[in-house]
């Protein structure tokens, strides 16, 4: 039967699992699988497992009671190995690299910061600091534009927009990394400037959400920051 892998610690870490449930209907019981120096927190893969809102509460349970007790590399839901022998041999395998990294993490969580900027607002200021894009655009909305004119104004907008947002979130990042041990960024989006993971040591939480908002206070009204967290170190496993 496959093994349903909720986290790896280290093989010195309490492990208190009394009173926490598994995945599954009914709960699947949880169990460790050791290997030297670290383990790992599993339990049978129920058949049809899907990401129903019980058994992400129950995955999330175990991850919270285990980082509470000490460092933690929390697995995604729904991981699966293909049985204890194979989880163990790969805690063995890579005992070396799951060690560092949880030294790593150790007093460590994640805050995740998705940034956006107004559109109306970015593409007037494009507008008002550019001739070539304003007379393009006045052409357009004239109806005097040939279809050239209407490809050109498109590319030279996207093109500032891209510039611009990316230009914003290199800025925003400079001033909040400091507040960080590590950043790790993903792409934004569409309607985002910037999407990023920070390590932020667990002593230092109440600083950095400060920091944040210090930031969003700066860029003003036009901008959006939204933070979460915070979280297991799910970016940084």
């Amino acid at each position: 039967m496959p093994t349903y892998i909720y986290a790896i610690t280290g093989a010195d870490h309490p492990l208190r699992l009394d009173g926490l449930q598994g995945v599954g209907d009914p709960p699947t019981p949880l169990r460790t699988v050791a290997a030297g120096d670290v383990a790992a927190v599993v339990s049978d893969a129920p058949e049809g497992l899907r990401a129903k809102r019980r058994d992400v509460l129950a995955h999330e349970a175990v991850l919270e009671t285990l980082m509470t007790d000490g460092a933690t590399l929390p697995m995604r839901f729904g991981l699966l190995g293909p049985d204890d022998d194979q989880v163990g041999a790969a805690l063995k395998r890579d005992s070396d690299a799951y060690i560092a990294r949880l030294a790593e993490l150790a007093g460590h969580v994640e805050f995740n910061l998705k940034a956006a900027r107004d559109e109306q607002d970015l593409l007037l200021e494009i507008v008002a600091e550019s001739d070539q894009i304003r007379e393009l655009n006045e052409r357009t909305r004239s109806g005097s534009a040939g279809q050239d004119d209407r490809i050109a104004l498109g590319e030279l907008v996207a093109a500032q927009v891209a510039e611009r947002n990316n230009t914003q979130a290199e800025k925003t990042l400079e001033r909040l990394l400091p507040c960080a041990a590590r950043a790790s960024r993903a792409e934004p989006g569409a309607s985002l400037f910037l999407n990023v993971s920070f390590l932020v040591p667990a002593t230092a939480t109440d600083a950095f959400v400060r920091t944040v908002q210090e930031e969003a206070d700066r860029q003003g009204e036009a901008c959006t920051f939204t933070l979460t967290g915070p979280l297991p170190p799910y970016s940084f496993v």
